[in-house]
């Protein structure tokens, strides 16, 4: 009678194992941007500042870590110091922004799905270069020819333009061209 429990429990345990994998895996939606998030790197309101935004949601965690810019959620997964489990990492949709000024507060998309442009000629939230979110590489290749710069996807931005300084890789003929992988440059994003 002892054995025949055994298969039983073994059966619930991969039940409830399952079950937690699944929500674990499970993306939780992006939060509307309102007059409270605060940057997590300035301290400021990021209504404020111009530009696509950006919000991390960790797991167990219910509310976002908001960011003045696209490129600083970027960057806070590329930090060593950073927390690391990260349940969604969202941009705002600039192909469907109303504007550079007025970026949207429902329109985010998943970061890791999103095309970037890099070293475009528009100024990010803090007044420095922005990684520029777009849902479709149609909206971002026409972003890019209006306003310069390169086109990449998330896993390919590079560490050197994210974490490199205030305009990394502008005007720096020893800077790694934008777009260039850097070694190791992705080994902490999740």
């Amino acid at each position: 009678m002892r054995f025949a429990l055994l298969p039983v429990a073994a059966v619930a345990l991969a039940l409830l194992s399952a079950c937690s994998q699944q929500e674990e895996a499970a993306m939780p939606d992006p939060f509307p941007l309102d007059a409270e998030a605060i940057g997590r790197y300035c301290g400021m309101n990021v209504l404020e500042h111009d530009g696509p935004k950006g919000q991390i949601i960790l797991t167990r965690i219910p509310e976002p870590i908001w960011f003045s810019s696209a490129r600083d959620a970027v960057a806070f997964t590329m930090l060593p110091d950073e927390p690391k489990n990260i349940a969604a990492i969202y941009v705002s949709d600039m192909a469907v922004a109303e504007s550079w000024d007025e970026p949207g507060a429902d329109n985010w998309i998943d970061a890791r799905t999103a095309w970037f442009v890099l070293g475009s000629r528009q100024r990010g939230g803090m007044g420095t270069a922005e990684a520029v979110p777009f849902s479709t590489e149609e909206a971002a290749r026409a972003f890019a020819d209006a306003n310069g710069g390169e086109i990449v996807r998330f896993a390919d931005i590079p560490l050197d333009y994210v974490l490199g300084g205030a305009d990394a890789g502008e005007d720096d003929p020893d800077a790694a061209p934008v777009g260039a992988i850097t070694p190791g440059a992705h080994e902490t994003r999740h």
